[in-house]
């Protein structure tokens, strides 16, 4: 299943305190259990004013929907086309 990069433009995401990250997480959590399994949060990487979020799902469409339904902004879905690492040079 593919997977997608998510970015968000949240003007001081980086200030948002652990209580405020954790209703957000669960409200994405209770959006994630209506839809059903197809799709999936892999994590989020908190920046200054943007979030990243790693998501498995059948197709952006999906990831859009989850953010429409969570209220959560969408700037930019982007399909992963490789991943790579360290390991990746060997």
């Amino acid at each position: 299943m593919p997977k997608y990069v998510i970015e968000r433009e949240i003007p001081d995401a980086g200030n948002l305190t652990a209580e405020q990250l954790k209703g957000i997480s669960q409200t994405s959590c209770g959006v994630l259990r209506n839809m059903g399994p197809e799709i999936q949060w892999i994590q989020s990487y908190v920046t200054g004013d943007k979030v990243y979020c790693v998501y498995i799902a059948p197709n952006k469409d999906m990831v859009r929907e989850h953010a429409k339904q969570g209220g959560f902004p969408v700037n930019s879905v982007s399909e992963v086309a490789a991943i790579i690492d360290p390991t990746t040079a060997e």
